[in-house]
């Protein structure tokens, strides 16, 4: 009973099983990859490793002090110790390096990168030039807006650009070691135990639990809707549809959403993470905390250069 089936999920069948994929197929499809690819990360919280033997408690506070600490620095070399630290973090967490590193860096370019871009171009930021894209000649101007006579890309630029990838990868791997080290449910009541508000923790808690019930809903809907067509629809049809879909999902979701809180109160349900292992402090969880916390305070003494490196 304390063990979790992981084989429990959405189903693995595809939206859409011949022909070639509508838009709508595709989105269903990626959907439902993710949330099978979610069930897949639950099991590396069952290995036998260094996150995993720490009690969650522990591991919450000590990743979450690294994260704050973490986020003042603007060394790079102490961003890529960091950066380095948690890669050696999660090999003696027994999770493969290359997952790892494909988990956290496909979503930071993506994201950071649009943030960042603008810092690397001297029409923004001025600095010394170290690639030259385009030479405007003198008096140029978009619009109101005057323009230096060169845009080239800045050395300050580049550099600020580095600093803020590392520090935003740091902190997301930082993140993602505690959410595959630890298993969902001891994860919320490690919140609830150090002061997060049970409102909170609830609807953390119910929207992972049920987010794959309505995933599932779903693609029932749209497999059912691709086993009655005879004639493709045009892109107007096809958008109507959606539209109706989500209107009725959302119906679907309130309706079971008060189904299932009266249900979780006829039972006694008052907000508390309740779960049958006990957390338990021992002595490595406490000598992890001291050096995640001595890390920590290292780290912001170097962003305030109390400490030179």
């Amino acid at each position: 009973m304390k063990e979790v089936d992981i084989g429990i999920g959405p189903c693995k069948c595809s939206a859409v099983h011949r022909g070639k994929k509508s838009f709508i197929g595709k989105t269903i499809d990626g959907i439902i990859f993710f949330m099978q690819d979610a069930f897949v990360t639950e099991s590396f919280s069952r290995r036998r490793g260094l996150l995993q033997s720490l009690d969650p408690r522990a591991k919450l506070i000590s990743i979450l002090a690294l994260i704050v600490a973490t986020s003042t620095v603007g060394n790079l070399r102490i961003l890529v110790f960091a950066y380095l630290f948690f890669l050696l973090v999660a090999f003696l967490s027994k999770i493969e390096i290359g997952f790892f590193i494909k988990r956290v860096w496909l979503f930071i370019p993506i994201f950071s990168g649009f943030l960042v871009l603008p810092l690397v171009f001297n029409v923004f930021f001025p600095g010394d030039p170290l690639i030259q894209l385009i030479h405007l000649g003198p008096g140029a101007h978009l619009g109101p807006i005057p323009l230096p006579e060169s845009i080239y890309i800045t050395k300050q630029g580049v550099n600020a650009a580095t600093i803020f990838m590392m520090r935003v990868a740091t902190c997301v791997s930082a993140i993602v070691l505690l959410f595959l080290t630890t298993p969902q449910q001891m994860l919320f009541k490690s919140l609830r135990s150090v002061g997060i508000p049970k409102l909170y923790v609830l609807t953390l808690s119910m929207a992972y639990r049920y987010i794959f019930v309505l995933t599932e809903l779903v693609s029932e809907m749209y497999v059912a809707k691709k086993a009655r067509t005879i004639k493709a629809r045009g892109m107007f049809d096809e958008q109507k549809w959606v539209g109706g879909r989500i209107g009725y999902t959302l119906i679907r979701s309130l309706d079971m959403s008060e189904k299932v809180h009266m249900a979780m109160m006829s039972r006694g349900y008052n907000g508390e993470v309740r779960i049958i292992q006990e957390f338990k402090m021992r002595n490595r969880d406490y000598v992890a905390g001291a050096i995640a916390i001595s890390m920590s305070v290292v780290l912001v003494l170097i962003s305030q250069n109390i400490i030179r490196v």
